[in-house]
């Protein structure tokens, strides 16, 4: 049964955007809010939209880590959602906890890093794909791998198909690379962001 008191900041949130729709308040409001839900252990999911040179990112966190970056293709409204149905209700805007994501995807976009240090909560995939994106990182910047190569360095060379699952549902694009990952005959292949994005980040890495 939910304690009352871990609701409050959220109905407080919901009367505030009914009584005052002036934007400045109610982010203002929202960032307070934010704030003592994290004190208050009462936020499952925290959230920020980054620009970027692939459009609109949604970065998502849990206490955990970063579990989610959303390209807006997905529909970011659709997929906090979802994430709200698999891990709980209490979702905020909480740009503080998205400060280190959205810090180095910045310097990854202006060509300033090369991979990403930050603590990844994994637990929307499992099995073979949770392999596989495991794996991915291993790829270096500005290189790139087959969907066959990444089947046999996970283990099970026939299961080519089941990597591009694997990157296809893979719930942290750009921060798990599988962007570098590429039919055997050199085309793109798909891509969770499309592949306009794809060619963008391949191209900013130097690849192509």
């Amino acid at each position: 049964m939910t304690d009352l008191d871990d609701t409050a900041p959220f109905l407080d949130a919901a009367a505030l955007e009914r009584t005052d729709p002036t934007a400045p308040a109610l982010d203002a409001l929202r960032l307070r809010l934010a704030d003592r839900a994290e004190a208050d252990g009462a936020l499952d999911v925290g959230f920020t939209t980054i620009d970027s040179p692939v459009g609109p990112l949604l970065l998502v966190a849990t206490d955990r880590g970063l579990i989610r970056v959303a390209y807006s293709r997905e529909d970011h409204d659709t997929v906090l959602g979802d994430l709200a149905r698999r891990l709980g209700p209490r979702i905020l805007r909480a740009p503080k906890r998205l400060d280190a994501a959205a810090r180095e995807l910045d310097e990854y976009f202006a060509g300033r890093r090369r991979s990403f240090d930050l603590p990844l909560d994994r637990r929307l995939s499992t099995g073979f794909r949770d392999r596989v994106q495991r794996l991915l990182p291993e790829i270096p910047y500005g290189s790139t791998r087959t969907y066959r190569e990444v089947a046999e360095t996970a283990g099970s060379p026939a299961a080519t198909r089941a990597v591009g699952t694997a990157c296809s549902t893979n719930p942290l694009p750009v921060v798990i690379p599988c962007h570098r990952v590429l039919r055997s005959d050199g085309t793109l292949g798909g891509y969770i962001g499309g592949l306009a994005a794809k060619t963008t980040l391949l191209e900013l890495e130097g690849r192509i």
